[in-house]
């Protein structure tokens, strides 16, 4: 008996700082959870303490959360020198146990589990909160598709000193942000970038980053890109979108949530509880529901212009070409929209080697050639401006075909015409042209490029820009 009203029924589970009890509530008479610090022999008596307060943390942050996915606390107890935390009981297996026993998971049912999680972490940084240890095994997925995201031991609050040492990496090294390693900060963002290496590893099957050793995964956060082969459409965004390196090019979570709504068909606000098959996850005779690099030129490469290609190119790359499955209409109805053109040999442009941020007095016409000479001042008249996106030169996916690459790269040029980044003086007189690899560029290890050229120019061919139109940082 727990402080004179829990009766101890079973063992759960035990780990390096406490042990998990079944207990049944007598004065109410339902079964709780209650984790109890229990702490091996020897420890000293000054990290007992810090310890001690790790738990009472854990239950004030979170008791301190309101949302269907956070574990709900109870009560903290202190008796005979012993700390507990009483809490709801979830009797269901975690993420990590699902997919070691039964394999990658439906992109669908990932894209489920991603809203809640999603919904968790939202409600944790708007209470100050952030986790800093999300991964498969704290997350834990019941036959009827509830998610619970668990253990906030060493969630660091906003508002609360720090309780561990300076300078030591608190985490799951596969899960951990690369701005984390070296050096910054935990926050929302890597919050978010943990949540994506967790629906990597729930639609693959495996950890994105995850090596042999600590220090060859800490290695491959830090330069490795990892390739989605099981997910495409919004889904692939949103991991693509959140694993970007950049913490500030990446989603954010209002752009995740309406992702996801995408992969969902489901209303991008609030928890969703629209029921899905989940027969993968748990599979039987009855089956449950889920529920619901900077280029060559004067110029930076702009956080927004990586946002908003990521946006799309997450999906394009993701798998064998994932983009089928969410590109395949060019923005006819635009009326900025303007050409769209091939380049390199074999192409409507025979060269182009204009770079981003750059300018040219020369009008883009089918036929010619665009060599690097031709480039004149920004500040001068101009016929075109050019907007640059190297999304591909450093990947191995061989050419997608121009069905699949022209509306691809039409919609993309679209996105960042629509964005922050451009700032026309008169948005009316302004218009984008496209410009995409052919088939022989995209070939052309040695000479050729893969670049999607996004250019700004005026809709009056009589008109000169007379101005940059781009964002400066």
């Amino acid at each position: 008996m727990i402080a004179g009203r829990y009766v101890v029924l079973d063992e759960i589970g035990r780990g390096g700082m406490g042990i998990v009890w079944l207990t049944e509530d007598r004065t109410i008479g339902r079964q709780v959870a209650i984790k109890e610090l229990h702490l091996p022999a020897g420890v000293p008596p000054d990290e007992r303490a810090v310890l001690e307060q790790r738990v009472l943390r854990e239950a004030r942050t979170a008791g301190r959360l309101n949302d269907p996915a956070v574990v709900t606390v109870y009560d903290v107890l202190q008796e005979s020198g012993n700390t507990y935390i009483v809490m709801e009981l979830i009797q269901a297996p975690t993420l990590s146990a699902i997919v070691t026993r039964q394999g990658p998971l439906p992109q669908e049912a990932v894209a489920r589990l991603a809203e809640q999680l999603l919904s968790a972490l939202e409600a944790a940084h708007a209470a100050g909160v952030v986790h800093r240890d999300v991964k498969p095994s704290n997350i834990m997925v019941s036959q009827t598709g509830r998610v619970k995201l668990t253990d906030f031991g060493i969630a660091q609050s906003t508002d609360d000193p720090r309780l561990t040492t300076s300078g030591i990496l608190v985490g799951s090294p596969s899960y951990i942000a690369p701005e984390r390693i070296r050096g910054g900060e935990a926050d929302a963002g890597s919050d978010l970038w943990a949540l994506a290496a967790v629906l990597f590893y729930a639609v693959e099957g495996h950890s994105p980053f995850e090596r042999s050793s600590t220090a060859a995964t800490m290695h491959a956060i830090l330069n490795e890109v990892p390739y989605l082969t099981r997910s495409q459409g919004p889904l692939a965004s949103v991991i693509m979108g959140l694993l970007n390196q950049t913490p500030q090019a990446r989603l954010s979570a209002a752009q995740v949530r309406g992702l996801l709504a995408q992969a969902t068909q489901t209303p991008p606000t609030g928890t969703q509880t629209i029921a899905h098959s989940a027969t993968a996850m748990y599979p039987g005779p009855n089956p449950t529901q889920l529920v619901g690099t900077k280029p060559p030129g004067s110029r930076k490469r702009w956080p927004v212009l990586a946002l908003v290609a990521v946006l799309v190119a997450g999906a394009f790359v993701g798998g064998a070409f994932a983009g089928k499955a969410l590109l395949t209409d060019e923005p006819a109805t635009d009326p900025a929209k303007g050409a769209t053109m091939s380049y390199g040999k074999g192409g409507d442009i025979k060269e182009f080697a204009v770079r981003g941020g750059e300018c040219s007095t020369s009008q883009v016409r089918a036929g010619r050639r665009y060599p690097s000479s031709i480039t004149s001042p920004c500040e001068d008249p101009h016929e075109f401006e050019v907007i640059v996106s190297e999304v591909f030169n450093n990947t191995e996916m061989d050419y997608p075909g121009d069905e699949y690459l022209r509306p691809y790269s039409t919609t993309l040029c679209s996105l960042i015409f629509h964005s922050s980044m451009v700032e026309p003086t008169d948005p009316d007189q302004l218009s984008y042209v496209t410009l995409l690899p052919s088939k022989t560029s995209w070939d052309d290890a040695a000479d050729g490029d893969r670049t999607v050229f996004c250019l700004l120019t005026s809709r009056d061919p009589n008109q000169q820009l007379q101005k940059s139109q781009v964002r400066q940082e």
